[in-house]
């Protein structure tokens, strides 16, 4: 996978488009640290990619969001501890 700066994006646009269609994936970064993916789609899958980039995005925040419950001992609340907790929660939000 290339690795392409911001810089370079602006300057060298139609040869990044090139090799884009020869690669596949771009990724784009600023200040040597990645801030975005080109990735050559064509015209008849845009849903269907745009559908498992959004999942991916999901499944990789859920993942996230397990680790951390994970790391603060929170995977091992019971079911009753977990309802109130959520109880408690909703008290302090609508009072």
């Amino acid at each position: 996978m290339r690795f392409i700066s911001v810089r370079d994006l602006k300057l060298r646009t139609s040869q990044i488009w090139h090799q884009l269609k020869e690669e596949g994936e771009v990724v784009i970064t600023s200040n040597g640290k990645p801030i975005g993916i080109l990735s050559r789609i064509e015209e008849d899958n845009l849903e269907d990619y745009l559908k498992a980039l959004r999942r991916a995005r999901a499944i990789a925040a859920l993942n996230k969001i397990q680790e951390r419950s994970r790391q603060k001992g929170l995977d091992k609340l019971t079911e009753e501890e977990i309802e109130e907790e959520i109880k408690a929660t909703r008290r302090e939000r609508y009072q």
